[in-house]
């Protein structure tokens, strides 16, 4: 979940000269290459099954990944063209809500409950893809933290000891 694939660190991992290398090393001669995306700007739903439609762009696209690759420093920033985008919406309230139980986790953690926290803490693991598939695996990932939660044993609440009189009277 803190390790996201978004538009710049795909830019970043296709524009590295090691990606470049290892495609020469694979293949011989004359090759081209072609990019299967759905562009946030030119998405349209496939007719079956609503979800955003893959286009095919050709070797001009590894230009275009130059330039989003050095635009990275605008990520997360008020000119990130992608900040408000729905899928990295997601991928932020995923980090708030892992953030958010693995403190809950740590809190409450017994040894009658560690089972359980293993699981609750391994939920990311399930979460992935991009888009549409990302979303429904994070729905899921909730849907199963539903589930583990109601099997979450509470712990027995701690009374606090009583304090000697002594101790509320501050020294002189």
């Amino acid at each position: 979940l803190m390790a996201y694939k978004d538009e710049y660190e795909v830019a970043r991992l296709y524009t590295d000269p090691a990606f470049t290398a290892k495609l020469k090393a694979q293949f011989e001669g004359d090759f081209r290459l072609s990019f299967h995306l759905a562009v946030p700007l030119l998405r349209r739903p496939d007719p079956a099954t609503g979800e955003p439609r893959k286009r095919s762009f050709g070797p001009w696209t590894m230009a275009a990944f130059r330039v989003l690759a050095r635009m990275k420093r605008l990520r997360g920033g008020p000119l990130d063209p992608f900040a408000r985008s729905p899928d990295r919406r997601l991928e932020r309230d995923l980090i708030d809500w892992y953030a958010a139980l693995v403190e809950e986790l740590a809190g409450g953690l017994t040894e009658a409950n560690y089972e359980t926290a293993v699981a609750l803490a391994s939920l990311p693991e399930k979460i992935r893809g991009y888009g549409p598939v990302k979303a429904r695996s994070a729905e899921e990932a909730r849907r199963e933290e539903e589930r583990l939660r109601r099997s979450w044993p509470v712990p027995p609440a701690r009374e606090e000891a009583p304090q000697p009189a002594e101790e509320l009277i501050p020294a002189r």
